[in-house]
């Protein structure tokens, strides 16, 4: 799958969506706008961009509690994202999931999950179903490092690899599991080693080029697709926010911050386009402002939107 000019802008434009949509939500959490807790997901977008782009429509997605960027990157309605998080009738769980809980089944997004490593044997799950209905699709499953430790990986790994099912499992690794750092909780340094565990590939790649991103999932797409089997990507980032509003960020120094921030995805891409002349200040600008107007149109559309009422307290508690 080659990326024409077009293709890139749109990367680009996707990318800062996330960002602006983020920087939003984080804006209506200091302000208490938004109850309950948020896992922001400012400066690993290449991560959900580069790997959503790499797959098809009617592939799917498993996400993480950090799972806004999962959502937009596989076209969720900003509208009905904003509204979700507002507590809004209008969100895509009527306002009782939140955050955490956003799923879009009709773009394949099957779903945040607040458990940590809740989406690896869900994908799984998944990755049986299109094999027994013999569907050519495949299922990309997001997760932090803080999962790879979970038991429920290394299940859902060794079930994934005895029974060749067609998921790419995406490890972003933003270097932190809440505030316990990857070089404690880990003896090696390259968390792609545990496929080999697996007998499948385990790639490490930049998690800040959404170019490099999207060929290892592109590979390991096709590899899933034609029938032989999972992939292990460890997409190393780093998160520019506190785990969660509540975080004091007292395991990490502000200059390693301020280090990681010059790395930023969004930036660094935007000078690779503008350097190879797929894209001009002006159309940047435009691009800003069509992008700025998108979620300015989400926020009005989930203030102006009704609370739920009462009457649906009990509805989709239980099936009827």
């Amino acid at each position: 799958m080659i990326l024409d000019k077009n293709d890139l802008v749109q990367i680009y434009k996707q990318m800062l969506t996330i960002r602006r949509f983020e920087e939003k939500v984080a804006e209506f959490l200091a302000q208490g706008t938004i109850h309950g807790t948020g896992h922001l997901y400012i400066g690993e977008e290449a991560i959900a961009v580069g790997a959503c782009r790499a797959i098809k429509d009617e592939d799917y997605i498993t996400s993480t509690h950090r799972g806004h960027g999962h959502c937009i990157a596989k076209g969720a309605d900003l509208n009905k994202m904003m509204s979700e998080l507002l507590g809004k009738e209008t969100g895509y769980c009527r306002g009782k999931g939140g955050s955490m809980h956003i799923a879009d089944v009709e773009t394949g997004n099957l779903g945040a999950n607040g458990v940590v490593g809740g989406g690896i044997p869900i994908a799984c799950g998944a990755g049986i179903t299109i094999k027994m209905k013999k569907l050519k699709r495949v299922v990309l499953c997001f997760f932090g490092d803080g999962a790879v430790n979970q038991g429920v990986f290394h299940e859902s790994l060794n079930l994934a690899s005895v029974w060749d099912l067609p998921v790419v499992f995406i490890c972003e690794n933003n270097l932190y599991a809440m505030s316990t750092a990857t070089k404690i909780a880990f003896k090696i340094k390259d968390l792609s080693l545990r496929a080999a565990s697996y007998g499948m590939p385990g790639v490490k790649v930049d998690g800040n080029d959404v170019l490099k991103i999207y060929e290892e999932v592109i590979k390991a797409a096709s590899r899933a697709r034609d029938g032989r089997g999972s992939t292990f990507i460890v997409c190393d980032s780093y998160r520019w926010k506190g785990h969660s509003r509540s975080d004091a960020e007292r395991y990490r120094t502000k200059k390693e911050v301020m280090e990681w921030k010059k790395r930023c995805p969004i930036e660094r891409f935007k000078k690779y386009l503008l350097d190879r002349g797929y894209l001009n200040r002006e159309v940047a600008e435009q691009i800003e402002g069509e992008v700025n107007l998108s979620i300015q149109e989400a926020v009005d559309f989930a203030q102006k939107s009704p609370f739920p009422s009462l009457k649906t307290l009990e509805q989709d508690v239980y099936a009827s």
